[in-house]
Parts: structure tokens; C-alpha cells; sequence
């Protein structure tokens, strides 16, 4: 094999393990790079940016839907070709990394195609290449969607969200298993574009990490939008017959589509890996890390892999932190009590902290406090496509907020006040005394502030 020296080793090269190994090069190290498929990872070729185009495409066609009675009469004809041209010309470069390869070399990075293997204490083995880092390995090797093990699913050819943002064209019908943030935002675009639409979750309500009232919202809109949902459904089996696709649920229904989107969650797979020759477990779902994002003796881990919440703004956060603990920097630790998290459905479902019932079971004494978007002002004036509430978790006995969810037209950009709110610990005594600008939706944390007292 050949040998080479250098400072750091960044396997996987997403969103936060590409800022990771171009912070380092410009900071003057010398960094290898290794990504088995594309550099930048899920977000821009088949996750945040492609998928947030095709929701902002369903989203036009939406408003328009909803002109008469506002503004006149109108007429929607959907078309998905533009929509998958401007996924290959805008979006992912039809798939194509090159520009993202060159972004990390021209900071200094070397880059290394092909699948890693950790082999000992800063030893990687990539192919007939042995890399030996002199200060440490990064890990942000991400996570891959997960099937549950119905009998049958291994055996077809499903989809899951790469190829429902890679495809050119619309299946005429589509069942899809899963009711959480990915399986919603896709099952809500196709219906708007004309395909019949199923959805099919095991658990008693949709968007099963938030709010419960968050999954009720989420089935009435889409609902009302033509699309079936099945909650508190358990598929027994999967089938496909060359043609259809078939799912055999609990109490003997079937359904049937030309398509099947599998959408039930992503993990991290560190089997294959080598984790366990710097002493980490291959079997764990996560690699677990202290506050500046060491897992190991010169071994670091973020993203994903982590566990700590499979979104991009977690990668970013998270690499962060590695870049400044690797270079000797000062800088706060992880903190996670006011994390983010965004299902850009329409309407938005925006969180941030603890839900009710992680509060509760955290011990806290939790008061809460509620209000419609409908009801308030701006609500009322934006009349069609006005569903939304938001909801506010308070640790009693501090008088602080711990959690908050805003659903709305805006409701991840409402998020923003009350993720600060959460962060810093703002007493909510303090927050009812705030000015709310009128006539805004977040005008809504005012009212649902006094329903909190």
C-alpha cells in the first residue's frame, strides 16, 4: 500500500465534515478529505436544497389555487419538468461534484475518493492508500435512510427520498410509509402536482417527534389537500408485482401504487467503519461525544453520526466546535437545549427545545400555553392558508421556556424569537412584557404567552 503523512483525516465529506477539512486547510494544515459518493453530502443533491425547491414549487401552486374569493379567479396547469430541470441545472450540477471538490482543493485540502476504513490510531486505509494523521481523525460520515422489517421490503425496488428527488417524472399514484418531516414534505408535493397520494404511519399520529397537535394540524391540511392518511397502521407486508406495488396492512387492507416512498428515518452505520480499532462500538446507532466533539484519543465526531439531530445546522454547529478544539481554540461547548428543527410542510411546522411531553418526562413541573394563527390579525387578513398555532413549554418553576412550537404560513422564520427565547432563558414574566409588531404572525406568542398565565 502506499503510505502518507499528514496533520488531519476528515472521512465524509457533507456539509459539516466540508467545513471541517476547508477550515483546517486555510488555518494551514495539511487535510485529507474522503468522500465515498458526493462532496457535500445529502443537503444539496438530495435533501435540504433539491427537496426545498420542489416544496416551494408545490407551495406556487397552492397560492394560486387560493386566489378566487381573494383576488380573482385562477387556473393552475402543474408541470414537474421545470421542476426537475432546476434540481439538475441549479441544485446538483445533474448530480456532479466537481464544483465542491474544487472548493475544498482550492483551500489547500487534498481530496480522496473512495470508501474510508479507520485501521488503528490515526490510520485510515482508503483503497491501496494508508493515511496517517499526526493530530487526529474527524468523523462525519452521516446517516443512511432505514427500512423496518416488513416482510418483503428488502426484496423490492422502493423508492426513498433520493429517487423522489431525482425523478423526471411523476408517478400517477404513490403510497408512502412513514408520516414523519421527509415522508409529509414529498407526500404534500406530489399531491399537489396531481399524483394520488397515501400515507401510512405506524404510530397514533403524524409528525410522531413533535407536538401532538402538530400532527393534527399536519392531517388536516393534507387531508383536505386529497391525501389519504392511514395513523396507528402497521404494514405486514410488501409487495411488487413488476408493475404495482402493493402494502398489506393490520386487519387485512391492502393499497396499491406505482410507486412506494420509504420514509420511516435515517441512522448512522459504523459497521465496516473500523470505530472499533480506536475503541468505539460498530454497533452503536451514534458515536457519543463530549462537549468539544472528541469520541476517542484523536478522534472526533460530528453530524449524523452523532445522534444529536440529522440536520445540516447541527453538522455546521458541530464542526464548529471540532475546528476550534482541534486548532487549541477557546469556545463554548455543545450546547443542545434550544436545537432547531424545521418540516417545511405547508404550513411550516417549526420547534425548537423540549416538546410537552420530553419535559414532563425530564421531571420538569411544565405549564403550557397555545394559540390559532386564524385568530390573530395577520392570520385573519391572510385568510386561505392561514393554519397554525403556536405552542409554548414552561418549566414552571424557573418561569423560563424550555420548548416552543410555531406552525404557520412563516412558521420556521417565527421560530427564530422563541429558539432565542429558549437559548437564553428569557423569563417568560419578561417576554409578556415585550412589544409584538402588529399586524405579524408571531403576534401569536403575545396570545398564546397569556394563555400561558
Amino acid at each position: 500500500m502506499t503510505e502518507q503523512q499528514t496533520d488531519v483525516i476528515v472521512i465524509g465529506l457533507g456539509p459539516g465534515g466540508e467545513h471541517v477539512a476547508g477550515r483546517l486547510a486555510e488555518a494551514g494544515l495539511d487535510v485529507v478529505g474522503i468522500e465515498a459518493e458526493l462532496v457535500g453530502g445529502e443537503c444539496p443533491y438530495w435533501g435540504c436544497v433539491p427537496s426545498k425547491m420542489m416544496i416551494r414549487a408545490g407551495n406556487l401552486l397552492a397560492e394560486a389555487r387560493r386566489i378566487p374569493g381573494l383576488a380573482g379567479d385562477s387556473r393552475v396547469a402543474p408541470d414537474w419538468a421545470p421542476v426537475a430541470a432546476r434540481i439538475r441545472d441549479e441544485a446538483t450540477d445533474d448530480w456532479n461534484d466537481q464544483v465542491a471538490v474544487d472548493r475544498l482543493t482550492g483551500k489547500g485540502g487534498r481530496f480522496v475518493r473512495g470508501r474510508a476504513r479507520l485501521t488503528g490510531p490515526g490510520r485510515v486505509a482508503v483503497d491501496d492508500l494508508a493515511l496517517h494523521a499526526r493530530r487526529g481523525i474527524v468523523l462525519a460520515t452521516g446517516a443512511r435512510p432505514t427500512a423496518p422489517p416488513v416482510p418483503g421490503l428488502a426484496d423490492i425496488p422502493y423508492w426513498t427520498n433520493r429517487d423522489a428527488v431525482a425523478t423526471k417524472e411523476l408517478p400517477e399514484s404513490l403510497l408512502v410509509l412513514g408520516g414523519g418531516a421527509i415522508g409529509l414534505e414529498l407526500a404534500q408535493v406530489f399531491a399537489r402536482f396531481g399524483t394520488t397520494v397515501t400515507v401510512v404511519e405506524a404510530l397514533d399520529h403524524l409528525l410522531p417527534a413533535e407536538e401532538p397537535e402538530a400532527g393534527r394540524l399536519a392531517a388536516e391540511v393534507l387531508e383536505r389537500e386529497g391525501v389519504g392518511l392511514r395513523t396507528g397502521a402497521r404494514a405486514v407486508r410488501a409487495e411488487h408485482d413488476g408493475v404495482t406495488f402493493t402494502l398489506r396492512l393490520e386487519g387485512g387492507e391492502l393499497l396499491s401504487a406505482e410507486r412506494l416512498l420509504v420514509a420511516t428515518g435515517r441512522r448512522a452505520e459504523l459497521a465496516g467503519l473500523g470505530v472499533e480499532t480506536v475503541g468505539l462500538d460498530p454497533t452503536a446507532h451514534a458515536v457519543p461525544t463530549d462537549g468539544r466533539m472528541r469520541a476517542a484519543d484523536g478522534v472526533w465526531a460530528i453530524g449524523d453520526v452523532t445522534g444529536h439531530g440529522a440536520f445540516t445546522h447541527v453538522a455546521m454547529y458541530e464542526a464548529g466546535i471540532a475546528v476550534r478544539d482541534i486548532l487549541g481554540e477557546d469556545g463554548p461547548e455543545a450546547d443542545y437545549r434550544a436545537l432547531p428543527r424545521v418540516t417545511f410542510t405547508d404550513p411550516e411546522v417549526g420547534a425548537v427545545g423540549m416538546t410537552e411531553r420530553q419535559a414532563r418526562a425530564a421531571g420538569l413541573r411544565v405549564r403550557t400555553g397555545s394559540a390559532p394563527i386564524p385568530s390573530s390579525a395577520r392570520g385573519w387578513i391572510h385568510k386561505a392558508g392561514n393554519d397554525g398555532f403556536v405552542k409554548l413549554v414552561e418549566d414552571a418553576d424557573r418561569g423560563v421556556l424550555v420548548g416552543a412550537t410555531s406552525a404557520g404560513p412563516a412558521g420556521g422564520e417565527m421560530l427564530y424569537g422563541l429558539a432565542v427565547a429558549v437559548q437564553a432563558e428569557v423569563a417568560t414574566a419578561r417576554l409578556r412584557h415585550m412589544i409584538y409588531a402588529y399586524p405579524t404572525f408571531h403576534r401569536a406568542i403575545e396570545a398564546a404567552l397569556a394563555d400561558l398565565g
